[in-house]
């Protein structure tokens, strides 16, 4: 089992920027690709960032390119989503998930272990 533990998340207004980061327990954090996938109310899931286990490759969503970035601490047990320019349309509740090595990381499947949610209100 692996926990995971979202923080970060608040109210903002547009322009801002937020961290939200994702401490794990249970299992070697290193053997887990990790995302942020988030969920507007109405819509379904949708990735939001992805970083394989080694943390050599990314993968964002082109909504949130060039704005958003991943990065994990491997020594810490945590995953960052660094949010910058932040847009109404980025509300949601963000989740943190992992998905063990083998598991293609950019199939919503693989991430069986989610944690709780963080939401994140951008004001315009």
């Amino acid at each position: 089992q692996v926990q995971l533990v979202e923080s970060g998340g608040g109210l903002v207004q547009a322009g801002d920027s937020l961290r939200l980061s994702c401490a794990a327990s249970g299992r070697t954090f290193s053997n887990y690709h990790m995302a942020w996938i988030r969920q507007a109310p109405g819509k379904e899931r949708e990735f939001v960032a992805t970083i394989r286990w080694s943390g050599r490759s990314t993968y964002y969503a082109d909504s949130v390119k060039g704005r958003f970035t991943i990065s994990r601490d491997n020594a810490k047990n945590t995953v960052y989503l660094q949010m910058n320019s932040l847009d109404p349309e980025d509300t949601a509740v963000y989740y943190c998930a992992a998905a063990y090595f083998d598991k293609p990381p950019m199939d919503l499947r693989s991430y069986v272990y989610w944690g709780q949610g963080t939401q994140v209100t951008v004001s315009s």
